[in-house]
């Protein structure tokens, strides 16, 4: 058998594998319209499949349930929003300012976009989520304002974990009117204290102007 028939059996298997991709996307993007629209209750498999152009049955082979899609469809929000508080941070010089930024837009979105408050009841999930698909980023702020003095941490990490979490579960009290949104202020100001920073200096990146975050 020479080269040529050994490689043929892999074609077909690579077009399957990027046919099952784009349904993949296809349906995230979908359903993440359709979750704005309606709300992740008000969605149903069904019409995220027409609206992904997918047969009705086609969206189990990759998502188990809705709960899970919504997942999927909140893990790629999470990265695009990363990608985003990267663009309009970038001009910044004070790599503690980045972390604070990344910090509030984080919380604001968690307690106004429906995707996410509606999943906010699944606060283990979503805070291992939000500490995988966001924690390249904010490892590598609190890394870099480290190193700049600004933050004093011994572990980047551990720091970004607990904060996922308590984002994650300030956001479900917020939401569930537990503690009122007026508290935002106060809440930033405390994940700050977590990077090292004394109460005095995280007031101060708290307060910083904040320009208008990119669609």
């Amino acid at each position: 058998m020479n080269n040529l028939e050994e490689l043929e059996p892999q074609e077909p298997q690579g077009r399957v594998a990027r046919r099952q991709q784009r349904n993949r996307e296809a349906l995230i993007q979908a359903a993440s319209l359709v979750m704005t629209e309606k709300g992740v209750d008000g969605a149903t498999m069904l019409e995220i499949a027409e609206r992904a152009d997918v047969g009705a049955g086609t969206v189990y082979n990759y998502f188990k349930s809705k709960d899970d899609l919504a997942i999927a469809v909140l893990e790629e929000m999470m990265h695009q929003l990363a990608l985003r508080i990267e663009e309009v941070t970038k001009v910044f010089e004070d790599p503690a300012q980045v972390y604070a930024f990344g910090l509030r837009t984080v919380l604001e979105t968690a307690t106004t976009d429906v995707r996410w408050r509606q999943m906010l009841f699944r606060s283990e999930v979503i805070a291992d989520a939000l500490f995988r698909r966001m924690g390249p980023f904010a490892i590598r702020d609190l890394r870099r304002a480290a190193d700049a003095g600004r933050f004093q941490i011994p572990n980047a990490e551990l720091v970004w974990r607990l904060t996922a979490h308590a984002i994650v579960g300030i956001g479900l009290a917020i939401t569930t009117e537990a503690v009122p949104p007026s508290s935002v202020e106060q809440i930033i100001v405390r994940l700050l204290c977590m990077t090292g920073i004394g109460s005095d200096a995280a007031i101060e990146l708290s307060n910083r102007p904040r320009p208008v975050l990119p669609t």
